[in-house]
């Protein structure tokens, strides 16, 4: 999703803060809700895009794009449907989902990320 905020060269802003644009999750990925996501583009470096999203407390599926992340605030569970263990995360986690990789999202805190995909 675009949004009309854009990080300018040479400056840095406080990703806690920065103002995010909500929707709510679509119907055939929720399982337990509501939940509402927000995202902000920042920007994109060698082709990769580069933004803030958040989730709020909730469970729902997805299906991902090849993302590496910060997490900045916030907690929940990643579970896979392939069955590999879940990742637990909590502000200071960095993760690596690949594209494709069918997740289930459990959201326990609202949690806000740096992604880079």
């Amino acid at each position: 999703m675009s949004h009309p905020f854009a990080l300018l060269a040479n400056h840095a802003v406080d990703a806690t803060r920065v103002e995010l644009e909500y929707r709510d999750v679509p119907a055939d990925q929720l399982i337990t809700g509501p939940a509402r996501v927000g995202t902000a583009e920042l920007g994109s470096l060698h082709g990769c895009s580069i933004g803030v999203w958040e989730m709020s407390p909730s469970v729902t599926t997805d299906v991902e794009v090849d993302e590496f992340f910060v997490v900045l605030a916030g907690a929940a569970t990643v579970s896979f449907a392939d069955g590999r263990p879940p990742l637990q995360l909590r502000a200071g986690s960095v993760g690596h989902l690949a594209a494709g990789t069918a997740t289930t999202w459990t959201v326990t805190e609202t949690l806000r990320k740096i992604y880079i995909a």
